[in-house]
């Protein structure tokens, strides 16, 4: 496979894991296109065209030095200028693939969020609701990365001709679909059950032998698990903490998610939603490995680092 076969193959797996499903993406895709199109010519210039086919702008290809079938990739959670430098130093490299955005990914991270609003609207929350309380951590988390020097790690894989390319919120969908199609298929009933469940996947399982496994952050193991959502897997980073109360609302008593801030902490408890932490690193690693899975099949060698942890599932 090429780097840029590779690409569209995180894409496409993204689209048919997204909880909108693969029409609902494509529906969005055609509208930007319908906007596009009614653009002047000059606006049309400063238009990102990738836009039109890719619904995932924090994931793309960022450098490539040449365009050669890939052998060998070396893959991590995060990708910064020590991991370019590492596959330099490794050798027949072909090609860096990392999981959190970099690049234009970076500065774009905002414009997944809206994938949010539909997440929580699966789960029973109005959309009109979810996209007003949206509306602002979309805004405040673009004000964010505003300030990131996001070309840094870029640089660095252009200055040493490493290719270089990341699929963020595509992996997430798939780790997603894992995680709601798990839980989907059993009855659990407290929330020390749904940490046990979690334990049974080899990406938590390997998580615990470093003491960052599965967790009850907010909650007791006690307490019935209730309906579980998966509304905090994929959709690029945190969304409105004020979000809690609303899902609570809906009929929701536990919420898996891969990292919760204080803030959103306060706000869950105040909605008296358990929260279950399953892990940022090994959350991160099952959506990569899902995606590493085809690509092995395609001959390709995964070589792990950065905080990826390597399951094969082939």
């Amino acid at each position: 496979m090429t780097i840029q076969e590779i690409h569209n193959l995180s894409i496409v797996m993204g689209m048919e894991s997204d909880f909108r499903g693969k029409e609902g993406v494509q529906k969005i895709l055609d509208s930007k296109k319908g906007k596009f199109l009614k653009l002047s010519l000059k606006e049309q210039e400063d238009f990102d065209k990738d836009a039109l086919e890719n619904p995932y702008l924090d994931s793309g290809i960022y450098n490539i030095s040449d365009n050669k079938e890939v052998k060998r990739a070396l893959v991590g959670i995060d990708i910064g200028p020590e991991e370019i430098l590492l596959a330099r130093e490794l050798g027949n490299i072909d090609l860096v693939l990392g999981h959190h955005p970099v690049g234009k990914g970076l500065a774009q991270l905002a414009d997944v969020m809206e994938l949010q609003c539909d997440v929580y609207n699966y789960y029973g929350v109005p959309i009109n609701v979810a996209e007003g309380l949206m509306r602002e951590r979309i805004s405040e988390v673009a004000r964010g990365v505003n300030a990131s020097n996001h070309q840094r790690t870029v640089d660095t894989a252009r200055l040493l001709h490493i290719n270089l390319m990341n699929s963020h919120t595509p992996t997430d969908n798939l780790a997603a679909k894992f995680l709601k199609n798990f839980f989907e298929s059993r009855k659990l009933e407290k929330v020390s059950d749904v940490v046990d469940a979690l334990k049974e996947i080899p990406e938590y399982k390997e998580a615990m032998k470093i003491g960052v496994g599965p967790k009850i952050f907010v909650g007791s193991g006690e307490h019935r698990c209730g309906k579980i959502a998966l509304s905090e897997i994929t959709g690029g980073t945190e969304g409105s903490p004020k979000l809690y109360e609303k899902i609570a609302q809906a009929g929701i008593g536990t919420v898996i998610g891969m990292h919760i801030s204080e803030e959103h902490k306060k706000e869950a408890e105040a909605a008296h939603i358990n929260i279950v932490i399953a892990g940022h690193m090994s959350s991160d690693s099952l959506g990569v490995n899902l995606f590493m899975d085809a690509l092995e099949k395609q001959g390709i060698e995964i070589i792990p680092c950065s905080g990826f942890t390597r399951v094969s599932r082939v």
